[in-house]
């Protein structure tokens, strides 16, 4: 009524931690004559750890920091390049422009088919703020192709000791936006010594239009990538992030004395949603990551409401050279999570099947519900048949029934689907899983015409 106080924000919920786990020993090395290896961007795609990271090799002209790349099944290594050596050199110094000498910090994510690396360039070794940051393209994370000049330069609101300037950049895209978190030393707000991890996002992936910074307000629309640095999400250097969809939070790795920690923020950044969790471990610099291309927490097929895994590979020693290197391996899991809790968050349910109120399954696809009878075929459909059904499932629209029996069509391309309702067409996967679900759902396949096969209407895919 009147007069009433409004209840306060709920407080941060602490996150349970189990399966701490770290490797054996050093998991990647630049093989050659490569002094040192830091700074790493790790991708799990299709089963593989694909990463870049920041060394230098004699081969690899000209004579400045070089960006490497190679791959493992495994976060524990051990990582090598395609062809079998330690690694292979995917970007060097341009030998003319903000990168002519160096290039290092790589952050890489993919969209769509591109694949996209922010780096830190430079163009000398003895520089006053001069640092910046990059962006290449590449069609396989190989082969890269330079946007040309930086697209984030230091805004200089400060002049500090450290004479750094803006990089050690790490990328994520979401609903949309391309978010670049990266340091500045001459931002206004960072700390005396530089340190201080700043916010710009726009759908250009080269930052050129449309850019919005994060200020005190939530983010703003900015005149130029080079506007005053007034908030910072983490006091710290060499920091990277990813969105964990199931908390509808970020989440910024960067190094303390506590090793790795964990620094959660909600969607829009105003207020922490949870408290820090520490990775233990040595380290020197880092860390990187494990992300899905899109830089996203990668889900858990065990539990994907409560269960996040977190991974990173970061420096443990100061190497010969006076730099940080023997990247290794260290993680644990964020167990017992608040997932799922709305329905923006139950995305991480989308290919999962979980166990309905009709005594069937409903394969959650797209934030809808495809409820099957024969739990067998729901079993060859998601990608897991999760015990407990997850609350916000219930708000779900269930869009389709498969019972046992329904009428399956082949079309002359091979492709099966199974006809639902009146007309309307299911398509399932490859000719060989088609039939083993069709079989195993006892729907009789009719072999149709390409024209019988396109009058359907084509409601839903069953694909994965």
């Amino acid at each position: 009524g009147a007069g009433e106080t409004p209840a306060p924000p709920p407080g941060p919920v602490t996150l349970a931690t189990d399966r701490g786990r770290q490797s054996g020993g050093v998991v990647a090395q630049g093989g050659g004559d490569a002094p040192y290896n830091y700074a790493p961007s790790l991708i799990l795609e299709d089963g593989r750890h694909r990463m870049w990271w920041c060394s230098q090799l004699g081969a690899a002209a000209p004579g400045g920091d070089d960006v490497l790349y190679a791959e493992s099944a495994s976060p524990d290594g051990p990582f090598t390049a395609p062809g079998g050596s330690p690694s292979i050199p995917v970007l060097s110094g341009s030998t003319a422009g903000f990168d002519a000498i160096h290039t290092c910090d790589p952050s890489v994510i993919k969209v769509g088919p591109t694949y996209y690396m922010y780096y830190t360039g430079a163009e000398r070794d003895n520089h006053a703020n001069g640092s910046a940051i990059g962006v290449a393209t590449s069609p396989d994370g190989i082969s890269w192709t330079r946007a040309g000049a930086a697209i984030v330069a230091p805004s200089n609101d400060q002049p500090r000791d450290n004479a750094y300037g803006a990089g050690q950049q790490s990328a994520l895209w979401l609903d949309g936006w391309f978010y670049l978190m990266f340091t500045d030393t001459t931002g206004s707000v960072a700390d005396w010594n530089g340190a201080g991890q700043f916010v710009l996002r726009s759908k250009d992936h080269r930052f050129a239009t449309g850019v919005q910074a994060l200020g005190v307000n939530g983010f703003e629309p900015v005149s130029s990538t080079r506007a005053p640095r007034t908030r910072s999400v983490a006091n710290a250097f060499s920091a990277d992030w990813m969105y964990v969809a199931a908390l509808r939070a970020f989440v910024i790795a960067h190094s303390t004395d506590h090793g790795t920690t964990l620094t959660f923020w909600d969607k829009d950044f105003t207020a922490n949603p949870h408290p820090q969790v520490h990775i233990p471990g040595p380290w020197r610099e880092g860390p990187g990551l494990v992300r899905t291309p899109l830089g996203h927490a990668p889900v858990s097929a065990e539990d994907p409401c409560g269960r996040v895994a977190v991974d990173v590979v970061r420096a443990t020693v100061e190497g010969p050279a006076a730099a940080p290197t023997d990247l290794a391996h260290f993680g644990l899991d964020l167990a017992g999570v608040p997932g799922c809790a709305t329905e923006e968050s139950t995305g991480v349910l989308h290919g999962f099947a979980v166990p309905s109120p009709a005594n069937t399954t409903d394969l959650v696809l797209d934030g809808k519900v495809v409820r099957v009878e024969r739990r067998s075929v729901s079993d060859r459909l998601a990608v897991r048949v999760l015990d407990r059904r997850p609350a916000a499932v219930d708000a779900m629209q269930v869009v389709a029934e498969i019972p046992a029996g329904v009428d399956a069509v082949r079309g002359p391309d091979g492709r099966i689907g199974l006809v639902l309702g009146e007309d309307e067409l299911w398509v399932l996967g490859d000719a060989t899983t088609a039939a083993e679900i069709a079989a195993l759902n006892s729907s009789t396949v009719t072999e149709v015409s390409k024209q019988v096969w396109e009058s359907y209407a084509k409601t839903g895919d069953l694909r994965r």
